[in-house]
């Protein structure tokens, strides 16, 4: 999941002070995590301890406060007893790249990625972007080519991945929901060459720019596999300790039987 976290980090900048353009430096100063990262790692808590999404994602969105929340979500975190507002803000399809590596079997994979989506976005478009992206981690992880990627989200779930990058550049507003930047977000990936390539591609297109390089890297990261080493460390660098340790037991249990984690190219 580093790879959705990395999306994030970098787009932190971005997100209301978008650059239509490939050519940027990944990490500035202020460069940081945000309620996209926060609650990624909530979902890789419930996936290794078990628990209930919502009540983990109120515990992560309180302790780690003013990190970019919706209005709504913000307001539904105080709540002594949350109840889904019927959303389908990119909230959901944000936070689920963990569940995308989580799981062996496809059925599984979309049946979590609607259990944690429904605890806030409940309305039938932000379920459909979580398992959509969902998905695509799963298919990308399983050695499934960026055609056949293309074809089951195009199918499943109706989202028009026709549009490339250089057409989205010209037209992409600032849209929070899942309709307006999960679609995108998947196109940056299937014109991508590399992981880094998707990233900056992501943040070119403007709108919602650190969630959709958040979505577009989790995917990528289960493409292509290998991230660069510095860029792993530069996001590291900017989480706290608790992160970090989710990220390793995660990784531990999702990678022990592969051969190579994410981060071994130079």
């Amino acid at each position: 999941m580093i790879g959705a976290i990395i999306g994030d980090v970098i787009g932190s900048v971005y997100e209301f002070n978008n650059h239509r353009s490939k050519e940027f430096p990944l990490f500035q100063a202020s460069s940081d995590f945000t309620d996209d990262s926060v609650l990624t790692f909530a979902t890789a808590k419930v996936l290794l301890d078990g628990g209930d999404y919502a009540a983990t994602y109120q515990q992560f969105a309180r302790a780690y406060p003013h990190r970019g929340y919706g209005g709504r979500f913000s307001r539904w975190i105080k709540l002594d007893d949350p109840k889904p507002y019927d959303s389908f803000g990119n909230g959901s399809a944000m936070r689920i790249a963990p569940i995308g590596f989580a799981f062996a079997d496809a059925e599984t994979t979309l049946e979590e990625a609607k259990r944690s989506a429904e605890v806030t976005h409940n309305h039938p478009e932000g379920i459909k972007g979580a398992q959509a992206v969902a998905l695509a981690i799963w298919m990308a992880r399983k050695g499934e080519g960026k055609a056949a990627i293309r074809h089951a989200i195009e199918k499943q779930f109706g989202y028009d991945l026709s549009r490339d990058c250089d057409f989205i550049r010209q037209v992409n507003k600032f849209d929070e929901t899942c309709q307006g930047s999960v679609p995108e977000a998947i196109t940056c990936f299937l014109e991508s060459v590399d992981f880094e390539d998707c990233i900056r591609l992501s943040i070119s297109i403007g709108g919602d720019s650190d969630t959709i390089a958040c979505i577009a890297g989790g995917i990528a990261q289960a493409y292509y596999r290998d991230i660069p080493n510095w860029i792993i460390t530069e996001t590291k660098a900017r989480l706290p300790q608790e992160f970090l340790e989710i990220l390793d037991r995660f990784e531990e249990r999702t990678f022990r039987d592969s051969s190579q984690r994410p981060g071994q190219t130079l």
